[in-house]
C-alpha cells in the first residue's frame, strides 16, 4: 500500500496533475525505478522466488519499472495512456498478448452529472484492490507485500464510481475481464465483478473494503473465486503511520474442492526527519491448498515475512531506498531451504 491513498487516486485516475492547472487539459508524468537486489539463497538463474513479481532479479542492477504517462481532463471527460518497461511488466504481464505487455494504463472516463461526482471509466486501469501499487515511490516499503504480489495490480473492464459531496466516501462497482486480466483467457465466458467502499473521515484515517467475485478458471470447472480485501491506514501525526491489511479468498484448487487462503499485513512507518523515514513490515501468507501460490510441497505455501526499510529523499523528485527482508516458510521452498534473506536498494525518479 501508501502515502497518498491509492484507492482514492483510483477513482480520480488522471485528475491529480490536471487539477494543478485547469488551463492545461493535457498533462504529462513519468516514473523510473532502478534497483540492485541480492538474494542469499543465490538462485543460479538470477530469479527470486516465484511468488514475487517485482525486483525479481538477483545480483544484478536492473530496471523494475519505468513509464511515461499522458493524462487528459476537461469538460467532464478524462483519460490516461501510459506505456512501460521493466521487470514489473516482464513478469506481471507475461500472460497477456504482446501489445498489452507494455501498457501500464489506457482508459477513458465520462462524468455523468455536473452536480454529483459520478464517473464511468473503461479500459485498462489500476486495480481497485489493496493499498499498494506498482509505483514503488508511492508505497511505504521498497518491495511489495506477498499479498500485493499475489492479487491484482491492474484490471481491464468498466468502472462506475461515485465520490460523496463531502469527499469522505468513495464507492465503485466494476465489471472486469478477470483476475488481473486484459485479455480474457480462452474457455472463460463468465464476467467477473468487483466492488470498493472507501471511507476517509479525516486526513488521519482511511478505511477500505474491496472485493472480487468471478473466475480465473475455464467455465467447465464451474469455479467461483470470492476474494475480500480490507485495510486501514492511520496517521495520527506527521511522523508516524500505521497500515493494517487483511486478504482472504476462496476458489477451487482442483475440479471438485475449494480451498481458502488468507494474508494479514502490518506496516509501521516513522519519519526520522524531513528527509529520512524508516518502515517495518510483518506479514503472513497461508495458502495450504496452493490456490494462488503453487509450491508442490506437503504444507503448501505458508510463509512469514519481516522487512525493515529506510528511505532518504535526495531531492523532491528522487528517492533512495534500502530494505532487508526475511521469509520463513513451512517447507523448503527457497532453494531447498525454509529461510530466505535478501537485501535490496533502489533509486526512484518520479516526475
Amino acid at each position: 500500500m501508501r502515502l497518498l491513498i491509492f484507492s482514492t487516486l483510483l477513482f480520480n485516475t488522471g485528475t491529480i496533475n490536471a487539477q494543478t492547472d485547469s488551463t492545461k487539459p493535457v498533462t504529462y508524468s513519468g516514473y523510473a525505478e532502478f534497483y540492485y537486489s541480492y538474494d542469499f539463497s543465490n538462485p543460479g538463474n538470477h530469479e527470486k522466488p516465484a511468488f514475487l513479481y517485482n525486483h525479481k532479479r538477483h545480483n544484478e542492477v536492473n530496471l523494475n519499472l519505468a513509464y511515461a504517462k499522458a493524462s487528459y481532463n476537461k469538460n467532464n471527460i478524462r483519460g490516461n495512456i501510459a506505456l512501460m518497461v521493466g521487470n514489473y511488466a516482464q513478469y506481471n504481464m507475461s500472460a497477456e498478448p504482446a501489445w498489452a505487455q507494455f501498457v501500464y494504463e489506457a482508459n477513458l472516463g465520462v462524468k455523468f452529472s455536473k452536480k454529483h461526482n459520478i464517473w464511468l471509466d473503461a479500459g485498462i486501469m489500476p486495480s481497485h484492490i489493496g493499498f499498494e501499487s506498482a509505483t514503488g515511490a508511492d508505497c511505504w516499503t521498497l518491495s511489495r507485500s506477498i499479498a500485493a504480489e499475489n492479487s491484482p495490480y491492474y484490471e481491464a473492464g468498466v468502472k462506475l464510481s461515485c465520490i460523496s459531496k463531502n469527499e469522505k466516501w468513495t464507492t465503485a462497482f466494476l465489471v472486469l475481464n478477470g483476475w488481473q486480466r486484459i485479455r480474457k483467457p480462452d474457455y472463460i465466458q463468465k464476467p467477473s465483478f468487483g466492488m470498493q467502499v472507501n471511507y476517509k473521515p479525516n486526513n488521519k484515517l482511511t478505511l477500505n473494503y474491496s472485493n472480487f467475485i468471478g473466475t480465473d478458471k475455464p467455465d467447465s470447472i464451474n469455479a467461483i473465486r470470492l476474494f475480500h480485501n480490507l485495510y486501514a491506514i492511520f496517521e495520527p501525526t506527521s511522523k508516524i503511520g500505521l497500515t493494517a491489511g487483511f486478504d482472504a479468498g476462496t476458489d477451487k484448487y482442483n475440479a471438485k474442492n475449494y480451498g481458502l487462503w488468507y494474508s494479514p499485513v502490518l506496516i509501521i512507518r516513522y519519519a526520522v526527519n524531513n528527509n529520512s523515514r524508516i518502515a517495518a513490515r510483518l506479514e503472513y501468507y497461508n495458502d495450504p491448498d496452493q490456490v494462488i501460490v503453487s509450491t508442490g510441497t506437503k504444507s503448501g505455501f505458508k510463509t512469514f515475512g519481516a522487512s525493515l526499510n529506510y528511505d532518504f529523499t535526495v531531492t523532491k523528485l528522487v528517492l533512495w531506498r534500502s530494505e532487508i527482508k526475511n521469509y520463513q516458510s513451512a517447507d523448503e521452498i527457497f532453494n531447498n531451504k525454509k529461510n530466505n534473506f535478501s537485501f535490496t536498494t533502489a533509486i526512484t525518479i518520479k516526475l
